[in-house]
């Protein structure tokens, strides 16, 4: 069985993973194949935006698959080179030029959270939940810290990781991990929305604007305004900002070329 399903339609990419017996949980073969996902949809022509989903109604990503090892750890790691193939992952996501959308079919679960919290955005359905429960196994959710460090309220984030307790994802909406709740019905039509507006937005905007955004947040608030001040005049020297001026005066829809 594919792990990872990759579907191309129109300018969205949707890449699923599709372990929903396992609850999506994510292993090295998921993720390479959502890293893998990444480069085609980029590579692809005309594509505009990523969807992350996951198979199934029951979740999201619950998270790291923990089949215990040999000596019982629930994963393998070399203290001489702790690497770890969700660092590659979220390096990915983050040098990656195109927005991404993660479709919360459900519960998003430790390392699911991560995941949820390394898109750009996302839309949840009214049943999910949210959560590391890392402190109940004797763990703490180190991995994915960077990631909920930048869109987390720090002591609600402090809590979740104390405590281990999900959250619902109406109080997920109130504290901004996500963008919208929906009933899980309404749950395409509600992605396919927050598409269409991305995709009425310039192309070269969103890809420099995304960068920008990365970029900026690691920057003091000086070494912000020095990096705008770049920024801008390039932006408005592409041909997507020149012909959304001239369509601007013209009073008609801009063509994009993503150039």
């Amino acid at each position: 069985m594919t792990v990872v399903l990759v579907e191309t339609a129109g300018n969205v990419c949707r890449i699923t993973i599709n372990r929903p017996e396992r609850r999506n949980a994510l292993n090295a073969a998921v993720v390479a194949g959502l890293i893998d996902g990444l480069r085609a949809a980029q590579a692809g022509d005309g594509v505009r935006a990523i969807v992350i989903t996951g198979a199934g109604d029951r979740a999201f990503c619950a998270g790291g698959d923990l089949s215990p090892t040999a000596d019982g750890a629930p994963m393998t790691v070399d203290p001489a080179h702790p690497h770890h193939v969700v660092v590659d992952l979220f390096k990915a996501m983050a040098a990656c030029e195109l927005p991404i959308v993660a479709r919360v079919n459900g519960h998003a679960l430790a390392g699911g959270l991560g995941l949820l919290c390394a898109c750009d955005l996302a839309v949840a359905a009214d049943h999910a939940t949210f959560g590391t429960p890392e402190v109940k196994i004797g763990l703490f959710p180190m991995m994915i810290l960077p990631q909920m460090l930048r869109v987390l309220p720090l002591r609600r984030l402090l809590e979740l990781c104390m405590t281990g307790e999900p959250i619902p994802a109406i109080e997920a909406k109130s504290i901004g991990l996500v963008n919208d709740v929906v009933p899980a019905a309404d749950l395409d039509a509600a992605t396919d929305a927050l598409l269409e507006r991305l995709l009425r937005a310039a192309p070269t905007a969103l890809r420099l604007g995304k960068q920008a955004f990365h970029a900026m947040r690691d920057m003091s608030l000086r070494e912000g305004w020095d990096y705008a001040q770049l920024m801008l005049p390039m932006m408005s020297r592409t041909e997507d900002a020149r012909e959304g001026l001239r369509a601007f005066r013209e009073k008609r829809p801009p063509v994009w070329t993503g150039r």
